[in-house]
């Protein structure tokens, strides 16, 4: 069962696409891109509790609720900058993840951001 994060819910309205554009609007003002970006570690419990969940199989919730907290902050944190920028949506949105340490991962989102009517 899939369940709405908290930390999902926008503070207010703004348009977030992979498409290059958004169905039934108009871009009137191209800004460049914009990214986010959040690197976070793994705790031990956290490891602990997926070595014994990997022997019986099964989801690894502890990791996904961390996954989509990084992911969630990343984007708001891309948001922040096209909202600085003076946009009001951000399209070509793409995501990444690299290793950039022992036991530390870096979620980056980025897109083009744009004014839209």
């Amino acid at each position: 069962m899939m369940t709405l994060d908290q930390e999902a819910i926008p503070k207010h309205y703004f348009n977030i696409t992979n498409l290059e554009e958004i169905p039934g609007k108009k871009i009137k003002h191209h800004y460049g891109l914009v990214s986010g970006s959040v690197v976070r570690s793994r705790n031990i419990f956290a490891d602990w509790a997926a070595g014994f969940k990997s022997i019986i199989g099964g989801e690894l919730p502890m990791y996904t609720r961390l996954l989509n907290t990084t992911r969630n902050e990343a984007i708001q944190r891309m948001i922040a900058q096209a909202e600085f920028m003076g946009a009001n949506a951000v399209t070509n949105v793409r995501f990444s993840t690299s290793d950039v340490a022992q036991g530390a991962a870096e979620i980056y989102v980025y897109g083009t951001a744009v004014f839209v009517d």
